[in-house]
């Protein structure tokens, strides 16, 4: 059979296994056992628990659970809710104050916690209720929460772009810094819309906030400060040359936990449990995904699907922007249907050949594709943000939460847009403290 239209097979089977409920571990499994016994026949089998656990043989995976547990141990204590009172203080006298902190302290505790819905939870809780108190509209409370728990995917230290790393074999304390830029890029036009709409609806009111003292806002700080210190130590040993990405990850793990403990006073055993239970279930999820997408890649590989679309996609003669657009178009569609560490070990190794032949950037599409997980996040019918604000405020319409997201998507697009014109917004930082990719 032609390789293309075997890849079209295959691609037709993941989707149908996928739609069924499965896994997405299991269903990467089921498709990539039953394709190499059709072709290869049985004893292909006998290969496929090496693969298994060779894609788990490396050593940048320690990293994974080492960042989940540090998420784990800040998400299950007030730190949330600190940190964005702290910024409420520091920041209400600033126009539209409270939404500028509500997505301040998303990007932040998004950052720390790696997690999107655990963000929309812990920030939502007290944000929404508070915006709609004052008089913020409810598109805008909703939509600013919803959207701006999608920034931990991309803003440092980030378990995408590791996955994304390994996946794909580059390096990981560069896709770290290549995502620190565009992030801020999109909390600015984040804050840039909230406020832009929140003038637009009329209510001026809305614009200022209750005055705080100084000894308020000092008095907060030393519950957030700390966190903020871990991020930035962890980020100074990678990049200092201090430890490798795993070993920090572990030192700030701890530390996360110490400070769980010291200051939030989570000393209890049964708490501790919870935090590493749950860490450890989302730690095997990811890395069973990885493996069976190993088992998946090597399918495609020993089948000859991923070189033909490569060698295919090579003699399309079409201008590589046309190509990007298509692939940017097929990430949007993935990314609405499954989860971001799902489509990046699935697609990353049929695109990256097909990115570089065309002279992108591995770095830079990494913050792209990062950014099309984003929009998925916040998009129909899965849109896992959607749902987690909504249960958070049931008295607000899926509609309305949906309409008020519409715009964040748009400004993710264009940063999408920005970063096509300016593909340096992604590379230099990388460039400038590693040195330039040879």
């Amino acid at each position: 059979m032609d390789p293309l239209t075997l890849g079209g097979l295959v691609a037709l089977a993941t989707i149908l296994v996928l739609f069924s409920g499965v896994s997405v571990a299991i269903g990467l499994l089921i498709v990539s056992a039953g394709f190499l016994i059709l072709f290869d026949g049985m004893r292909s089998l006998e290969l496929m628990p090496e693969i298994m656990f060779g894609k788990l043989d490396n050593f940048a995976l320690l990293s994974i659970p080492m960042f989940i547990i540090m998420g784990a141990s800040i998400a299950s204590t007030r730190a949330g809710a600190d940190l964005y009172e702290a910024l409420e203080r520091w920041l209400t006298r600033v126009p539209g104050g409270l939404v500028i902190s509500n997505l301040g302290a998303c990007a932040l505790f998004s950052a720390m916690s790696g997690s999107s819905p655990a963000t929309c939870a812990a920030i939502g809780k007290m944000g929404i209720p508070e915006m709609r108190k004052r008089g913020y509209p409810d598109g805008i409370a909703a939509g600013s929460i919803a959207a701006g728990g999608t920034l931990g995917i991309l803003i440092p230290p980030s378990v995408t772009m590791i996955v994304y790393g390994i996946a794909t074999e580059t390096s990981i304390g560069r896709l770290f810094l290549a995502g620190v830029i565009p992030g801020l890029l999109l909390v600015a036009l984040f804050m840039a819309w909230s406020l832009y709409a929140t003038w637009r609806s009329g209510n001026t009111a809305v614009l200022s906030s209750r005055s705080y003292s100084w000894r308020e806002r000092i008095e907060i700080l030393p519950r957030v400060l700390p966190f903020l210190f871990i991020i930035l130590g962890v980020l100074y040993a990678m990049y200092g040359g201090i430890a490798t990405p795993s070993e920090t990850a572990a030192v700030g793990a701890l530390l996360c936990l110490l400070i769980a403990v010291v200051i939030y006073k989570l000393w209890n055993p049964r708490d501790l449990w919870t935090v590493l239970r749950d860490s450890t279930r989302e730690s095997v999820m990811i890395l069973f995904i990885i493996a069976a997408a190993g088992v998946f890649s090597y399918m495609l590989s020993s089948l000859f699907i991923t070189q033909s679309i490569a060698e295919w996609i090579g003699t399309l003669d079409v201008n590589r922007w046309v190509l990007m657009a298509a692939v940017n178009v097929f990430l949007l569609i993935a990314g609405f249907f499954l989860p971001p560490v799902a489509v990046i070990l699935m697609a990353a190794p049929i695109l990256l050949p097909i990115i570089t032949t065309a002279g992108f950037d591995p770095i830079w599409f990494a913050v792209v594709l990062t950014i099309n997980m984003e929009i998925g996040l916040i998009s129909p019918p899965v849109g896992l943000n959607l749902y987690v604000i909504n249960g958070i405020a049931p008295d607000i319409s899926l509609k309305t939460i949906l309409m008020g997201s519409l715009p964040f998507v748009a400004c993710m697009v264009l940063a999408i847009i920005l970063l096509c014109v300016f593909p340096e917004l992604a590379t230099w930082l990388p460039d400038a403290v590693m040195g330039t990719a040879v």
